[in-house]
């Protein structure tokens, strides 16, 4: 079979969630959107469920899979209902809801519900996505609390800048938040994962960690805390041919690289139908038998290339790192003007292996 795949850590996954409840001190909703970020929803929510209290999805399609597999905690829909008739699906799966829109609250309000919800109303304090206006703020509130569909409130919003950690953007937003929920007192949420590391005073009952729980720094640059952080996804591949070429020959599609040297080049099954980025450029890290060396060459849809002239042990049926815990999923956006959201959320085709230890 062909060798790339994907391992992934679930003791790693409930370390770095027990640190986010550690450093917040908090209640953590463990966000597992867009299939935990390419790392398998029903599997990390599975190895979560001791620890959790609580996750967090984009949809009510995603909710309903992990209530299928047997999750039964709390599950917080993040963009709330689409459609006023998946009300009915959310009370009978007991969902919990965000509110972001008038129109949503209007439907809440005219629903025919037995079992009362728990709804999380959501500001717009800055990111200007989705979120009520401040002014509309609390008396969006009250009208959820007088709601007989309605049996508990969190007030939550959302950070546009918390990866920046010499913006203001941060305290602005917190200075919006506590205006439009001055006379409010019920829980909070506002930490999402670079809130959570980077600003660890901000209040917040709950906490949304989401890329953190994947062991990946939302971070440019270093960070003590994110340091702390244990990789969750190796994706691996292996040599499956090896070329030796003089020098001033092209290799690959478009003849980015030409050789400078006599060269050793080691073709991985890997490529950007993978997942793996397509503009990632020559001098992207890979790790090949615990050794660092670099990509070279365009990224193919099924294969890529990398240089073996440094390493002579190297070469057929090496075992190749494109990233993981000795070449990090940052490390290889950077070179690829991405992120590591991008990286995890676009894998695909490769298998997924859970490891316990």
């Amino acid at each position: 079979m062909r060798p790339a795949r994907a391992l992934i850590d679930l003791n790693a996954l409930r370390h770095n969630y027990r640190l986010a409840r550690e450093i917040s001190g908090t209640k953590a909703l463990a966000v597992v959107k867009a299939n935990a970020y390419g790392h398998g929803a029903v599997r990390c929510a599975q190895a979560l469920a001791e620890d959790v209290n609580g996750f967090a999805v984009a949809c009510i399609e995603e909710a309903l899979e992990l209530r299928e597999a047997g999750i039964d905690q709390p599950i917080l829909l993040l963009e709330g209902f689409f459609e006023a008739q998946e009300l009915a699906l959310i009370e009978q799966h007991q969902l919990w809801c965000v509110v972001h829109s008038m129109w949503q609250l209007e439907a809440l309000e005219r629903a025919n519900i037995s079992l009362p919800l728990t709804i999380w109303l959501k500001l717009d304090s800055g990111m200007h996505r989705v979120g009520l206006h401040p002014e509309e703020y609390a008396a969006a509130y009250q009208r959820l609390a007088s709601c007989p569909n309605v049996n508990n409130i969190v007030l939550m919003s959302h950070f546009a800048r918390a990866d920046e950690l010499s913006c203001t953007g941060v305290a602005d937003q917190a200075a919006v938040f506590a205006q439009a929920r001055k006379e409010i007192n019920v829980e909070v949420s506002m930490g999402n994962s670079p809130a959570i590391l980077g600003w660890p005073d901000l209040h917040s009952d709950w906490v949304r960690p989401g890329i953190m729980l994947y062991g990946a720094s939302p971070f440019e640059q270093a960070h003590e805390m994110a340091a702390k952080l244990q990789p969750v996804m190796t994706l691996e591949s292996k040599i499956i041919s090896v070329r030796e070429l003089p020098v001033g020959e092209p290799i690959g599609y478009g003849a980015r690289f030409i050789t400078e040297r006599p060269t050793r080049v080691g073709v991985v099954a890997m490529g950007y139908a993978d997942g793996y980025p397509r503009h990632a450029p020559t001098g992207t890290p890979v790790m090949i038998d615990g050794k660092m060396s670099r990509l070279i060459g365009r990224v193919s849809m099924d294969m890529l290339t990398v240089d073996l002239t440094d390493l002579p042990d190297a070469g057929l049926g090496s075992h190749v790192e494109l990233w993981g815990k000795q070449v990090l999923a940052s490390d290889v956006a950077a070179h690829a003007e991405t992120i590591p959201y991008q990286l995890f959320c676009n894998l695909r085709r490769v298998p997924l292996l859970y490891l316990e230890g």
